[in-house]
């Protein structure tokens, strides 16, 4: 198979090739040039290396700045709900580990003892010796298992509001537009 003007072949492989004088480069904007592409298996050809040009100085050539002025007409409801799912479960973990930390760290601080011996010393009765204790009454599986239910609600809740959030910016981006962002290349 061959061009218009009969300068190019085809390989067994069925990829185009120039055959030019050997160590002939033309570059891609030629127009009489083809590029060349390998067969499976085979090596690209390797291109000689272009030398770079430093300069000690300033530069002499200001650089422009792109910018691109872009409207977000749409949000997928779908991947809102999932990201905003795997976010919740995230805060979840992260409050039920922070609430363990905490009353561990109120549990070695000596404030459950300290508080029962203020409620021992207001709530005392001489014809009654039981000892009153915070212990009995809030203990950490109750806080954990407490810890626990807010943050399945709090993904409940989060997930929701997300997903609603996402259907309400899409009916409002279909009366006002969008939002409109104006992106910049550093």
């Amino acid at each position: 198979m061959s061009d218009q003007q009969g300068k190019s072949s085809t390989s067994v492989a069925g990829n185009v090739w120039n055959p030019g004088t050997a160590g002939e480069h033309r570059d891609a904007g030629d127009s009489d040039s083809t590029r060349v592409q390998p067969a499976i298996g085979e090596q690209a050809p390797a291109q000689p290396a272009r030398p770079s040009v430093v300069s000690a100085g300033p530069r002499s050539v200001s650089r422009r700045t792109r910018k691109a002025r872009l409207r977000l007409s749409r949000i997928d409801p779908w991947s809102v709900m999932k990201t905003s799912f795997l976010f919740s479960i995230a805060f979840g973990i992260m409050f039920w580990f922070a609430t363990y930390v905490v009353w561990s760290v109120i549990g070695a601080s000596g404030l459950f003892d300290a508080v029962n011996t203020i409620l021992q010393s207001v709530l005392s009765n001489p014809n009654d010796q039981t000892q009153v204790r915070i212990e009995d009454f809030v203990n950490t599986n109750k806080v954990l298992g407490v810890a626990a239910l807010i943050a399945v609600i709090n993904v409940v809740l989060l997930t929701a509001i997300g997903t609603l959030t996402a259907f309400l910016y899409n009916l409002s981006a279909n009366i006002l537009g969008g939002l409109e962002l104006t992106l910049a290349e550093d």
